[in-house]
């Protein structure tokens, strides 16, 4: 049922331009309270609600990074974003992110692990089953949406480099999405909802490719790296 999510206000925006020039945990502190109401929990209610229609429950991360490896020391991630599982019968994700830049919502396949990412090459040098992915890519760029995802800077051992399929090829995971820009007020309930709910479905092309060829990984979770 729709009516919890109230959209986000311009203050989650300003929230966010504050953190990029003062991401200190004293800037955290001071303005918890917002971030709780106007960042975190719109996007929790907004999952909340999307996860009726799509399948799954809502998980929205930390906002404090990981440190233990890392050479930026800042403690809190620049955008906020979540997750539903979707589909069980689907290796995909749905996923949304706010942050200073907007609404971010994207699917697809974020990350392949080895036995993943074997079949999917498999299947886009596949002179039946690849042209079929270049089909469905181009229904989700002409419905607006920017395919994205890491890339080789070259072409993987044992392909050509002219191969009709390299950018595809070339991909070491696969998922489309599209940027929602705020405006003065933010951006309101019912755009939101469109913007996640029309991405999400445009992108269905891809994700019932990937499905079809790719499906989950078969490794123990420690081994997929």
């Amino acid at each position: 049922m729709e009516g919890a999510f109230r959209g986000f206000s311009a203050a989650a925006f300003a929230w966010f331009e504050g953190l990029e020039r003062d991401n200190s945990r004293a800037y955290f502190a001071a303005t918890r309270a917002r971030y709780e109401t106007e960042v975190r929990g719109a996007l929790e209610d907004l999952l909340d609600e999307l996860s009726a229609e799509f399948g799954g429950p809502p998980k929205v991360f930390r906002q404090h990074r990981d440190l233990r490896f890392a050479r930026d020391r800042s403690p809190y991630k620049t955008r906020t974003y979540g997750v539903l599982a979707g589909d069980p019968n689907s290796a995909t994700g749905l996923y949304a992110e706010v942050s200073a830049r907007g609404l971010y919502a994207g699917t697809g396949y974020y990350r392949l692990a080895r036995d993943q990412l074997e079949r999917y090459r498999a299947a886009v040098a596949d002179d039946g089953t690849g042209p079929e992915l270049v089909a469905a890519a181009t229904a989700v760029e002409a419905a607006a949406l920017e395919l994205a995802g890491e890339s080789l800077r070259t072409a993987p051992r044992g392909v050509a480099r002219d191969h009709p399929r390299i950018a595809l090829l070339r991909r070491k995971a696969l998922f489309a999405g599209a940027r929602l820009r705020p405006g003065p007020g933010g951006i309101d309930a019912d755009a939101a909802r469109t913007h996640v709910r029309g991405t999400w479905r445009a992108a269905a092309p891809l994700n019932a490719w990937l499905d079809a060829h790719v499906g989950a990984s078969e490794l123990p979770p420690e081994t997929r790296g």
